[in-house]
């Protein structure tokens, strides 16, 4: 049976929000610590979207965003985007590197930055999951593209489509000085492995179906 996002309650969603407060945590003190300058964060924002509400969330499926994709393995499977726009992208860079793209061109350098940026984003995420349901999850090497949202987004919705049609996001919000730079966390959990998470938890789960 297909499942979609009714199928979480108030619990469920609070535990989902919980561990994206501790994600957004461990990456703000990531991301200071690459920079070597005070980041700040702002509340992020959990919710449980649609396929069709993924791509809209980025910006809409022809908007041209730059995105971090891994795959997650072991006890706890799924694909994890970290996606932002591309003047985002442009003013991560001049914000927190000093650099910034010419002819509206990411160099080689910046593409490794973002990368590393972004890996660095996911895998606070991915740490704060497995360390509060002590399961077993191992990210594969990440990817980077820069590409219509729809575009990137679908290599995670087309193998998913048949079992599920819904995905965790998490907005985040980092703060260096006056700026704001604002970017979207996806998770899409493989069929079964939501319900190892809330289990690890003692969260039910059947009785929010």
């Amino acid at each position: 049976m297909k499942r979609t996002k009714n199928i979480f309650g108030e619990l469920q969603l609070d535990v989902l929000r919980e561990i994206g407060n501790i994600g957004s945590g461990h990456a703000t003190t990531a991301l200071a610590q690459l920079t070597g300058k005070p980041i700040e964060m702002m509340a992020p924002t959990a919710r449980i979207l649609d396929f069709n509400e993924v791509a809209n969330l980025a910006g809409g499926p022809e908007a041209v965003v730059v995105t971090v994709y891994l795959r997650v393995i072991g006890d706890l499977k799924g694909s994890m985007f970290f996606t932002l726009s591309d003047d985002l992208a442009k003013q991560l860079l001049e914000t927190l590197l000093a650099s910034s793209p010419v002819e509206n061109k990411f160099s080689e350098m910046e593409i490794s930055a973002l990368n590393e940026i972004g890996n660095i984003l996911i895998g606070s995420y991915l740490s704060a999951l497995v360390d509060l349901t002590q399961l077993n999850a191992q990210p594969s090497v990440p990817s980077l593209a820069v590409d219509m949202a729809g575009a990137i987004l679908s290599i995670g919705l087309i193998e998913l489509s048949q079992t599920s049609d819904f995905a965790i996001a998490i907005d985040t919000s980092f703060l260096d000085g006056q700026k704001a730079l604002e970017g979207h966390f996806f998770f899409m959990p493989d069929p079964h492995s939501i319900e190892k998470v809330f289990t690890s938890l003692g969260v039910p789960f059947d009785e929010c179906s």
